[in-house]
């Protein structure tokens, strides 16, 4: 088998939902570095539509904010993990749900609207 030809299924994109979408899609482009795509033919996205975000690098995957009706309420059962300052995140309105101890080699956050994510040290830093 050859890049999955076989898998019944193939990965797309990810997906984050949110009750203020457009609010929690500024918020992940500051924090990791990404920008709203732009429709195909320049004209604005409507509000109420999911906000497409996009790695201006082209390295990571396309990341939707979906709006959806109802808080978070319960642990994800996927996150994101991603490699970045705990502190910095903390001081764009991120919460620190678990910290790095002797046993997780990274914090557990969540995001303005709860949805938890995990903070790595940066491969080259030492901490």
């Amino acid at each position: 088998m050859r890049n999955g030809d076989d898998a019944p299924a193939r990965f797309k994109d990810l997906a984050i939902d949110a009750v203020d979408h457009q609010a929690l899609a500024d918020w992940w482009c500051a924090a990791i570095g990404y920008a709203r795509s732009p429709m195909a033919d320049g004209s604005t996205r409507p509000r109420e539509w999911p906000v497409p975000l996009v790695d201006g690098a082209g390295a990571g995957p396309l990341i939707w904010v979906n709006p959806v009706a109802e808080e978070k309420t319960v642990k994800n059962r996927m996150h994101l993990d991603v490699w970045g300052d705990p502190d910095r995140l903390v001081a764009m309105g991120a919460t620190v749900v678990r910290a790095r101890d002797h046993e997780i080699e990274w914090w557990v956050m969540a995001d303005p609207e709860g949805n938890e994510f995990c903070v790595f040290p940066e491969p080259d830093a030492t901490a």
